[in-house]
Order: structure tokens, then sequence, then C-alpha cells
């Protein structure tokens, strides 16, 4: 595994990290399968754990902690400079995603829910101090308002987080640049892969600019860009991905995919490819596809070689970029 630079805080984490969002419950995911694949994760060498408290309502951070502390606090696997690094999130108090201007702060993110939900994250990963905590939303609506401020400061300053983060809405990469401003952000979590293109144009360039850590989540666009999906596909009742693939998006989302597909480099994988194309972006600091399946882990992790795609292919992959010209709910 390689790692890299988690802009200004200057840490050395996994370019491939463990997102747990299905641990927390999604249909078919098993607690123990879960464990057994964050143990593997750590096995081959990744040190970067993305959760959050809405993730079964703290189920997937007990998961994490029951896997983590089983082992010690760091795994023998890892050098002694590279200890694990734990990410959750706050979810928003009025329980809405994505989060809108018109939202007041005291709905979503009061001070003192602030540190309540931190809190409670603690107690349920089973440590003294996160080393990143996130918002799960945001508005920069809100950017100037001290309150958010005093509680994040207040929380580094006790030793309760050690760097703070937004994860910003989906397609709205610009939305938390006044944020940035204020100094107090140390990282964005943000949608980037083959067709969602749009955080290279400037999001990038200004985290470069002000040493903040990118985190990469969906990078297989909810599991189309690994080629799982068919016309068939359904989902649970309740799952979101009942919205987001509606009949005619599934439609138009397969047809882009096969167009990928015409892309592949002989012996590569859809999920591969997907996993090198975000790897190229130097200011990537880590991916976190979800992993609840050993198979899962292994294929992931042999991504993080060092061996990149060439110009030529990074420019045929530059035109699956797709403005898909709806607002989720």
């Amino acid at each position: 595994m390689r790692t890299r630079t988690f802009g200004r805080l200057g840490w050395q984490v996994s370019e491939i990290g463990h997102g747990l969002w299905g641990a927390g419950g999604w249909t078919g995911s098993d607690d123990q399968e879960s464990i057994a694949a964050i143990n593997r994760s750590m096995d081959l060498g990744c040190n970067f754990f993305d959760t959050a408290l809405a993730y079964g309502q703290g189920k997937s951070e007990q998961l994490l902690a029951k896997a983590i502390h089983a082992r010690g606090p760091q795994g023998p696997h890892l050098r002694t400079d590279d200890p694990v690094r734990i990410a959750t999130k706050i979810p928003p108090k009025n329980g809405k995603w994505p989060a809108l201007a018109s939202y007041a702060l005291d709905d979503v993110f009061p001070a003192d829910y602030i540190r309540a939900c931190t809190e409670t994250s603690l107690a349920n990963l089973q440590i003294s101090s996160l080393d990143l905590q996130q918002f799960h939303v945001w508005s920069d609506a809100w950017a100037d308002d001290d309150r958010w401020q005093r509680a994040v400061t207040d929380l580094k300053n006790e030793g309760l987080v050690r760097a703070f983060g937004i994860s910003v809405n989906r397609w709205e990469p610009t939305s938390a640049f006044k944020a940035f401003k204020t100094g107090l952000i140390d990282s964005v979590q943000v949608v980037y892969n083959i067709f969602d293109q749009d955080a290279a144009d400037e999001l990038f360039p200004m985290c470069q600019e002000l040493g903040i850590a990118v985190i990469v989540r969906v990078p297989f666009d909810e599991g189309s860009l690994t080629g799982a999906l068919t016309p068939e596909t359904t989902w649970p009742q309740g799952d979101f991905r009942n919205i987001y693939f509606a009949p005619e998006k599934l439609r138009e989302t397969l047809r882009r995919v096969d167009l990928v597909k015409e892309d592949l480099p002989a012996g590569m994988t859809l999920a591969e490819l997907s996993l090198r194309f975000i790897l190229a972006q130097p200011a990537v600091s880590t991916i976190i596809p979800g992993m609840r399946r050993l198979r899962n882990v292994e294929a992931n992790i042999n991504a993080s070689d060092g061996k990149s795609l060439n110009p030529e292919a990074l420019a045929r992959l530059a035109r699956h970029r797709w403005n898909r010209g709806y607002v989720l709910p």
C-alpha cells in the first residue's frame, strides 16, 4: 500500500482508505464479514477508516472499534509513524440531506450538538480523541457564523479532535470555499469519479493552495463503475439508490458504463480503472471505497501499486464526464 500526505497535517495515510457506510446495516451486510474486511484492510496496509455517526446510528463506529481494539492501537503490519487514522462525521440535526442555504445553523449544527455528537462517537469508537471529525453536510451560508467556529476550536483545543473537515454535498464541490478561508477546515470529502469530474476544476487546486486534504468518496458511482449493475437491478424499499438509479437514470447510466468499457485497458477491471483514474489526481489524499467483503478489499487495495494510467488513457476517460441534470431530494 502506498501512502500520501494528508494535506497540511502531514499525516501519511494509505491512498486507498476504507469506507464504512455499508457496514452500518446495508441490505446484505454481515457484521462478522465487515470486521474481517477491516482486519484484512489493515493487514494490507490500509490505515485510514471513514465512518459516521449516522451509519447505522453508531453501529459502523462500534464495528470499527471492535476490529481495531482487538488487535491493539496499531496493527503489527503498520509502521510506527503511520498510525491508524479514524474519521467520522456529525449528522445534520434536522436529519436532512443535502443541506440547503435556507436551513438555519441552529437546526443543523448548533454548538452543543456538535459537542454531543463528538462525545457519542468517541464512546462508540472507544477512544479519547478523534483524528478527524467532519460535518456530514454543509452550506457556506453558515461559514461566517462564529458559533460553529468556536465549537470546532474548543474541540481541537481540548484534544477531543485533532482535525476537522467537511463532507460537501454531492455535485457541489465548491460549496465550502468560504469555510476553508476560516483556517479551521483541514479536509474536504467530495464525490469524484469517471462520471463526476467537477471537483478537479476548482476544488482540487484550492485544496492544494491551502493545504487541505482531499478525501474522495463514491469512486464507483454507487456501484455502476464496478460493472455489477444490470437493467434488472433493484434495491430494497427505502434504499436511496432507488432514487439515484431511477429507471430512466439507470438506463442512461448503463449506456455510459458500456462506453467506459470501450476504453478499458486489457487485463484491467472497471473498478480498478476507476480507482486509477482518481489516483492520477495529485490533490487526492485518499479514496474511501465501501469495502464490506474480503474480495473487494483485496481488489481495491491492489490498485495502490504506483502504476499510473498513461496520459492518453486519462484523456479518453476525461471524455466520460457527465452532468446528470438533476438534484437528489
